[in-house]
Protein backbone atom coordinates (compact mmCIF):
# COMPACT_ATOMS: atom_id res chain seq x y z
CA UNK A 1 0.00 0.00 0.00
CA UNK A 2 2.91 2.34 0.66
CA UNK A 3 4.17 1.99 -2.91
CA UNK A 4 0.95 2.53 -4.83
CA UNK A 5 -2.15 4.72 -4.43
CA UNK A 6 -5.22 3.00 -3.03
CA UNK A 7 -7.68 1.96 -5.73
CA UNK A 8 -10.10 4.72 -6.66
CA UNK A 9 -13.79 3.91 -6.29
CA UNK A 10 -15.46 7.25 -5.62
CA UNK A 11 -17.05 9.40 -8.31
CA UNK A 12 -17.59 12.70 -6.45
CA UNK A 13 -15.30 15.65 -5.71
CA UNK A 14 -11.77 14.53 -4.88
CA UNK A 15 -10.93 15.47 -1.29
CA UNK A 16 -8.25 14.58 1.25
CA UNK A 17 -8.40 14.44 5.04
CA UNK A 18 -5.11 14.86 6.88
CA UNK A 19 -5.27 13.13 10.24
CA UNK A 20 -6.83 9.81 11.20
CA UNK A 21 -7.79 10.46 14.81
CA UNK A 22 -11.41 10.26 15.91
CA UNK A 23 -12.47 13.57 14.33
CA UNK A 24 -10.43 13.25 11.16
CA UNK A 25 -11.75 9.75 10.49
CA UNK A 26 -15.30 10.77 11.35
CA UNK A 27 -15.16 13.75 8.99
CA UNK A 28 -13.75 11.52 6.25
CA UNK A 29 -16.80 9.31 6.79
CA UNK A 30 -19.09 12.35 6.58
CA UNK A 31 -17.54 13.34 3.26
CA UNK A 32 -17.60 9.80 1.84
CA UNK A 33 -21.22 9.29 2.88
CA UNK A 34 -22.01 12.55 1.10
CA UNK A 35 -20.60 11.21 -2.15
CA UNK A 36 -17.08 12.65 -2.19
CA UNK A 37 -14.06 10.66 -3.33
CA UNK A 38 -12.06 10.67 -0.07
CA UNK A 39 -8.54 9.65 0.88
CA UNK A 40 -7.55 9.98 4.53
CA UNK A 41 -3.89 10.34 5.48
CA UNK A 42 -2.74 8.47 8.59
CA UNK A 43 0.78 8.99 9.87
CA UNK A 44 1.03 5.38 11.04
CA UNK A 45 1.09 2.83 8.17
CA UNK A 46 -0.69 0.20 10.27
CA UNK A 47 -3.60 2.55 10.93
CA UNK A 48 -3.82 3.49 7.26
CA UNK A 49 -3.87 -0.22 6.41
CA UNK A 50 -6.68 -0.94 8.88
CA UNK A 51 -8.81 1.87 7.43
CA UNK A 52 -8.01 0.93 3.82
CA UNK A 53 -8.44 -2.83 4.11
CA UNK A 54 -10.60 -3.43 7.19
CA UNK A 55 -12.76 -0.26 7.01
CA UNK A 56 -12.24 0.22 10.73
CA UNK A 57 -10.33 2.55 13.04
CA UNK A 58 -10.29 0.50 16.21
CA UNK A 59 -7.96 2.91 18.04
CA UNK A 60 -10.28 5.90 17.82
CA UNK A 61 -13.72 4.74 16.64
CA UNK A 62 -14.22 1.24 18.07
CA UNK A 63 -17.21 -0.60 16.66
CA UNK A 64 -17.77 1.80 13.76
CA UNK A 65 -17.84 0.50 10.18
CA UNK A 66 -16.35 2.94 7.70
CA UNK A 67 -17.70 3.40 4.15
CA UNK A 68 -16.38 1.01 1.51
CA UNK A 69 -15.45 3.97 -0.69
CA UNK A 70 -13.28 5.57 2.02
CA UNK A 71 -9.60 5.10 1.20
CA UNK A 72 -6.48 5.62 3.30
CA UNK A 73 -2.73 5.90 2.91
CA UNK A 74 0.31 6.80 5.01
CA UNK A 75 1.84 8.72 2.09
CA UNK A 76 1.07 12.42 1.94
CA UNK A 77 1.75 12.66 -1.77
CA UNK A 78 -0.83 9.98 -2.57
CA UNK A 79 -3.40 11.43 -0.18
CA UNK A 80 -3.10 14.90 -1.71
CA UNK A 81 -2.81 13.93 -5.37
CA UNK A 82 -5.58 15.74 -7.25
CA UNK A 83 -7.38 16.87 -4.09
CA UNK A 84 -9.64 19.88 -4.68
CA UNK A 85 -10.42 20.28 -0.97
CA UNK A 86 -8.04 19.35 1.86
CA UNK A 87 -9.50 18.94 5.36
CA UNK A 88 -6.89 19.20 8.11
CA UNK A 89 -7.42 17.44 11.45
CA UNK A 90 -4.06 17.22 13.21
CA UNK A 91 -3.10 18.43 16.72
CA UNK A 92 -3.02 22.23 16.66
CA UNK A 93 0.56 22.40 17.91
CA UNK A 94 1.77 20.23 15.02
CA UNK A 95 -0.16 22.05 12.29
CA UNK A 96 2.71 24.24 11.12
CA UNK A 97 5.10 21.30 10.64
CA UNK A 98 2.44 19.19 8.91
CA UNK A 99 1.60 22.01 6.50
CA UNK A 100 5.27 22.34 5.54
CA UNK A 101 5.34 18.63 4.71
CA UNK A 102 2.11 18.86 2.72
CA UNK A 103 2.89 22.07 0.81
CA UNK A 104 4.86 20.49 -2.07
CA UNK A 105 1.97 18.14 -2.83
CA UNK A 106 -0.93 20.64 -2.68
CA UNK A 107 -2.69 21.81 -5.81
CA UNK A 108 -2.34 25.58 -6.18
CA UNK A 109 -6.13 26.08 -6.28
CA UNK A 110 -7.01 23.64 -3.49
CA UNK A 111 -9.25 24.83 -0.66
CA UNK A 112 -7.75 24.17 2.79
CA UNK A 113 -10.32 23.46 5.50
CA UNK A 114 -9.40 23.51 9.20
CA UNK A 115 -11.22 21.00 11.41
CA UNK A 116 -9.07 21.97 14.42
CA UNK A 117 -10.07 23.86 17.56
CA UNK A 118 -6.98 25.37 19.12
CA UNK A 119 -4.48 28.21 19.02
CA UNK A 120 -0.76 27.87 18.41
CA UNK A 121 1.12 28.22 21.70
CA UNK A 122 4.20 29.90 20.29
CA UNK A 123 2.34 32.59 18.32
CA UNK A 124 -1.23 32.76 19.67
CA UNK A 125 -2.46 32.40 16.09
CA UNK A 126 -5.74 30.73 15.16
CA UNK A 127 -5.46 27.70 12.90
CA UNK A 128 -6.62 29.59 9.80
CA UNK A 129 -3.96 32.21 10.51
CA UNK A 130 -1.27 29.53 10.69
CA UNK A 131 -2.50 28.12 7.36
CA UNK A 132 -2.37 31.58 5.77
CA UNK A 133 1.12 32.18 7.15
CA UNK A 134 2.62 28.86 6.01
CA UNK A 135 0.94 28.32 2.64
CA UNK A 136 1.18 30.78 -0.28
CA UNK A 137 -2.55 30.80 -0.97
CA UNK A 138 -5.32 33.36 -1.19
CA UNK A 139 -7.29 33.80 2.08
CA UNK A 140 -10.41 32.98 0.04
CA UNK A 141 -9.05 29.42 -0.26
CA UNK A 142 -9.22 28.88 3.50
CA UNK A 143 -12.26 27.70 5.46
CA UNK A 144 -12.95 26.45 8.99
CA UNK A 145 -15.54 24.03 10.33
CA UNK A 146 -16.94 24.14 13.86
CA UNK A 147 -20.04 23.18 15.83
CA UNK A 148 -21.45 20.63 18.30
CA UNK A 149 -19.52 17.73 16.81
CA UNK A 150 -18.70 14.86 19.16
CA UNK A 151 -16.95 12.43 16.85
CA UNK A 152 -18.29 9.09 18.06
CA UNK A 153 -21.93 10.23 17.96
CA UNK A 154 -21.54 11.44 14.38
CA UNK A 155 -19.63 8.31 13.37
CA UNK A 156 -22.69 6.40 14.58
CA UNK A 157 -24.74 8.66 12.27
CA UNK A 158 -26.62 10.53 14.96
CA UNK A 159 -27.92 13.76 13.32
CA UNK A 160 -26.12 17.03 13.94
CA UNK A 161 -25.04 20.26 12.26
CA UNK A 162 -21.94 22.41 11.87
CA UNK A 163 -21.02 25.77 10.44
CA UNK A 164 -18.48 26.39 7.67
CA UNK A 165 -16.87 29.83 7.71
CA UNK A 166 -14.65 31.55 5.19
CA UNK A 167 -13.82 35.11 4.19
CA UNK A 168 -15.31 34.04 0.86
CA UNK A 169 -18.99 33.12 1.03
CA UNK A 170 -18.52 31.19 -2.22
CA UNK A 171 -15.79 29.07 -0.62
CA UNK A 172 -17.90 28.40 2.48
CA UNK A 173 -20.81 27.30 0.30
CA UNK A 174 -18.56 25.07 -1.81
CA UNK A 175 -17.24 23.31 1.29
CA UNK A 176 -20.70 23.05 2.86
CA UNK A 177 -22.09 21.45 -0.29
CA UNK A 178 -19.53 18.63 0.05
CA UNK A 179 -19.59 18.33 3.87
CA UNK A 180 -23.20 17.26 4.21
CA UNK A 181 -25.27 14.09 4.02
CA UNK A 182 -28.44 12.59 5.47
CA UNK A 183 -27.19 12.87 9.09
CA UNK A 184 -24.86 15.90 8.86
CA UNK A 185 -25.94 19.41 7.84
CA UNK A 186 -23.55 22.30 7.17
CA UNK A 187 -24.51 25.96 7.50
CA UNK A 188 -22.30 28.85 6.36
CA UNK A 189 -21.14 32.26 7.51
CA UNK A 190 -18.30 34.69 6.79
CA UNK A 191 -17.21 35.24 10.42
CA UNK A 192 -14.03 33.16 10.52
CA UNK A 193 -12.83 34.84 13.73
CA UNK A 194 -16.01 34.11 15.70
CA UNK A 195 -16.40 30.60 14.34
CA UNK A 196 -12.81 29.69 15.14
CA UNK A 197 -12.64 31.30 18.56
CA UNK A 198 -15.96 29.69 19.50
CA UNK A 199 -14.41 26.29 18.90
CA UNK A 200 -11.31 27.21 20.90
CA UNK A 201 -12.94 28.89 23.89
CA UNK A 202 -15.67 26.34 24.53
CA UNK A 203 -12.92 23.78 25.24
CA UNK A 204 -11.72 25.87 28.17
CA UNK A 205 -15.20 26.18 29.64
CA UNK A 206 -15.68 22.42 29.16
CA UNK A 207 -12.57 21.79 31.24
CA UNK A 208 -14.06 23.97 34.01
CA UNK A 209 -17.34 22.03 33.85
CA UNK A 210 -15.42 18.77 34.05
CA UNK A 211 -13.54 20.02 37.11
CA UNK A 212 -16.68 20.91 39.07
CA UNK A 213 -18.29 17.66 37.94
CA UNK A 214 -15.28 15.72 39.23
CA UNK A 215 -15.47 17.58 42.53
CA UNK A 216 -19.11 16.57 42.84
CA UNK A 217 -20.90 19.89 42.39
CA UNK A 218 -24.36 19.79 40.86
CA UNK A 219 -26.36 21.19 37.98
CA UNK A 220 -26.75 24.72 39.38
CA UNK A 221 -22.98 25.17 39.45
CA UNK A 222 -22.53 23.76 35.97
CA UNK A 223 -25.38 25.83 34.50
CA UNK A 224 -23.92 28.99 36.04
CA UNK A 225 -20.48 28.29 34.60
CA UNK A 226 -21.84 27.45 31.15
CA UNK A 227 -23.86 30.68 31.09
CA UNK A 228 -21.08 32.90 32.41
CA UNK A 229 -18.65 31.03 30.19
CA UNK A 230 -20.62 32.05 27.13
CA UNK A 231 -20.30 35.68 28.26
CA UNK A 232 -16.52 35.29 28.52
CA UNK A 233 -16.38 33.61 25.11
CA UNK A 234 -18.42 36.37 23.50
CA UNK A 235 -16.50 39.24 25.13
CA UNK A 236 -13.19 37.71 24.05
CA UNK A 237 -14.23 36.93 20.47
CA UNK A 238 -15.87 40.33 19.91
CA UNK A 239 -12.72 42.04 21.20
CA UNK A 240 -10.86 40.32 18.37
CA UNK A 241 -13.38 41.30 15.70
CA UNK A 242 -15.97 38.54 15.83
CA UNK A 243 -19.70 39.12 15.43
CA UNK A 244 -21.55 38.38 18.71
CA UNK A 245 -24.32 36.45 16.96
CA UNK A 246 -21.78 33.83 15.89
CA UNK A 247 -21.15 32.94 19.52
CA UNK A 248 -24.89 32.40 20.01
CA UNK A 249 -24.89 29.92 17.11
CA UNK A 250 -23.56 26.46 16.35
CA UNK A 251 -19.88 27.39 16.73
CA UNK A 252 -20.44 29.01 20.14
CA UNK A 253 -23.40 28.01 22.27
CA UNK A 254 -24.10 24.80 20.36
CA UNK A 255 -20.55 23.52 20.70
CA UNK A 256 -20.35 24.71 24.32
CA UNK A 257 -23.42 22.69 25.33
CA UNK A 258 -22.23 19.51 23.62
CA UNK A 259 -18.65 19.70 24.86
CA UNK A 260 -19.49 20.70 28.42
CA UNK A 261 -22.12 18.04 29.03
CA UNK A 262 -20.87 14.92 27.31
CA UNK A 263 -18.51 12.24 28.69
CA UNK A 264 -17.40 11.79 25.06
CA UNK A 265 -15.69 15.20 25.27
CA UNK A 266 -11.95 14.91 25.90
CA UNK A 267 -11.91 18.35 27.54
CA UNK A 268 -14.77 17.44 29.88
CA UNK A 269 -13.05 14.15 30.73
CA UNK A 270 -9.72 15.85 31.43
CA UNK A 271 -11.44 18.37 33.70
CA UNK A 272 -13.30 15.63 35.54
CA UNK A 273 -10.03 13.80 36.26
CA UNK A 274 -8.52 17.05 37.57
CA UNK A 275 -11.56 17.56 39.77
CA UNK A 276 -11.09 14.05 41.17
CA UNK A 277 -7.59 14.97 42.28
CA UNK A 278 -5.37 13.70 39.48
CA UNK A 279 -2.28 15.76 38.68
CA UNK A 280 -2.07 17.37 35.25
CA UNK A 281 0.80 15.11 34.15
CA UNK A 282 -1.25 12.03 35.04
CA UNK A 283 -4.30 13.38 33.19
CA UNK A 284 -2.25 13.98 30.04
CA UNK A 285 -0.95 10.39 30.21
CA UNK A 286 -4.47 8.98 30.52
CA UNK A 287 -5.86 10.90 27.53
CA UNK A 288 -5.51 8.91 24.31
CA UNK A 289 -5.66 11.98 22.09
CA UNK A 290 -4.66 15.63 22.33
CA UNK A 291 -6.88 17.66 24.66
CA UNK A 292 -6.91 21.07 22.99
CA UNK A 293 -8.40 22.87 25.98
CA UNK A 294 -5.40 22.09 28.17
CA UNK A 295 -3.00 23.42 25.53
CA UNK A 296 -4.99 26.59 24.83
CA UNK A 297 -5.42 28.00 28.35
CA UNK A 298 -2.13 29.93 28.43
CA UNK A 299 -2.29 31.40 24.91
CA UNK A 300 -5.94 32.43 25.34
CA UNK A 301 -5.26 34.23 28.61
CA UNK A 302 -2.35 36.09 27.00
CA UNK A 303 -4.62 37.16 24.16
CA UNK A 304 -7.31 38.20 26.65
CA UNK A 305 -4.87 40.36 28.61
CA UNK A 306 -3.75 42.04 25.39
CA UNK A 307 -7.34 43.23 24.83
CA UNK A 308 -8.19 43.88 28.48
CA UNK A 309 -10.82 41.11 28.56
CA UNK A 310 -11.58 39.53 31.93
CA UNK A 311 -11.87 35.72 31.87
CA UNK A 312 -12.25 34.55 35.50
CA UNK A 313 -13.38 31.04 34.49
CA UNK A 314 -10.35 30.44 32.29
CA UNK A 315 -8.08 32.02 34.90
CA UNK A 316 -9.27 29.60 37.57
CA UNK A 317 -8.81 26.68 35.18
CA UNK A 318 -5.21 27.86 34.73
CA UNK A 319 -4.72 27.88 38.49
CA UNK A 320 -6.07 24.34 38.82
CA UNK A 321 -3.78 23.16 36.01
CA UNK A 322 -0.82 24.84 37.71
CA UNK A 323 -1.67 23.23 41.04
CA UNK A 324 -2.12 26.58 42.78
CA UNK A 325 -5.86 26.14 43.34
CA UNK A 326 -7.64 23.19 44.93
CA UNK A 327 -10.36 21.99 42.50
CA UNK A 328 -12.86 22.15 45.39
CA UNK A 329 -12.31 25.91 45.56
CA UNK A 330 -13.13 26.60 41.92
CA UNK A 331 -16.10 28.94 41.67
CA UNK A 332 -15.37 31.19 38.70
CA UNK A 333 -19.01 32.15 38.25
CA UNK A 334 -18.96 33.87 41.67
CA UNK A 335 -17.56 37.32 42.36
CA UNK A 336 -15.98 38.86 45.43
CA UNK A 337 -16.47 42.41 44.20
CA UNK A 338 -17.82 44.82 46.80
CA UNK A 339 -20.45 46.09 44.39
CA UNK A 340 -22.83 44.02 42.26
CA UNK A 341 -21.96 43.67 38.59
CA UNK A 342 -24.28 43.56 35.63
CA UNK A 343 -25.00 40.17 34.13
CA UNK A 344 -23.65 41.42 30.81
CA UNK A 345 -20.51 43.54 30.46
CA UNK A 346 -20.94 47.27 31.00
CA UNK A 347 -19.77 47.93 27.42
CA UNK A 348 -22.49 45.66 26.08
CA UNK A 349 -25.13 47.40 28.19
CA UNK A 350 -23.92 50.83 27.12
CA UNK A 351 -24.15 49.77 23.47
CA UNK A 352 -27.71 48.62 23.95
CA UNK A 353 -27.18 44.85 24.09
CA UNK A 354 -30.85 43.97 24.46
CA UNK A 355 -32.41 41.25 22.34
CA UNK A 356 -34.60 43.82 20.60
CA UNK A 357 -31.67 46.02 19.63
CA UNK A 358 -29.67 43.02 18.43
CA UNK A 359 -32.61 41.90 16.32
CA UNK A 360 -32.92 45.37 14.80
CA UNK A 361 -29.19 45.41 14.08
CA UNK A 362 -29.43 42.01 12.34
CA UNK A 363 -32.31 43.30 10.24
CA UNK A 364 -30.27 46.38 9.29
CA UNK A 365 -27.27 44.20 8.39
CA UNK A 366 -29.46 42.04 6.17
CA UNK A 367 -30.88 45.09 4.38
CA UNK A 368 -27.38 46.47 3.94
CA UNK A 369 -26.19 43.14 2.51
CA UNK A 370 -29.07 42.87 0.10
CA UNK A 371 -31.11 40.50 2.26
CA UNK A 372 -28.37 37.85 2.41
CA UNK A 373 -27.64 38.11 6.14
CA UNK A 374 -23.95 37.55 5.44
CA UNK A 375 -22.88 37.32 9.05
CA UNK A 376 -25.31 34.73 10.34
CA UNK A 377 -25.31 30.94 9.99
CA UNK A 378 -27.16 30.09 6.81
CA UNK A 379 -27.84 26.80 5.04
Amino acid sequence: MRNRPPARRGTGKRVAVLGAGSWGTTFAKILADGGADVVVWARRPELAREIQEGKRNSDYLPGVNLPMNLRATSRLDLALAGAEQVYVSVPSQSLRDNLKLAAPHLHADATIVSLMKGVEKSSGLRMSEVIAQVLPIDPAQIAVVSGPNLALEIAKEQPTAAVVASDSLETAQAVASVARNRYFRSFVNTDVIGTEFGGVLKNLIAVAIGIVDGVGYGENTKASIITRGLVEMTDFAVAYGAHPDTLAGLAGLGDLIATSQSPLSRNNTAGRLLGQGYRLADVVKQMQQTTEGLASVGPVLELARAKGVEMPIVEQVRQVLAGTMDPKDIAPHLTTDDEPKGERTLDDQAQGGSAVRRALKRAFDQLRDGGRGARGDRP
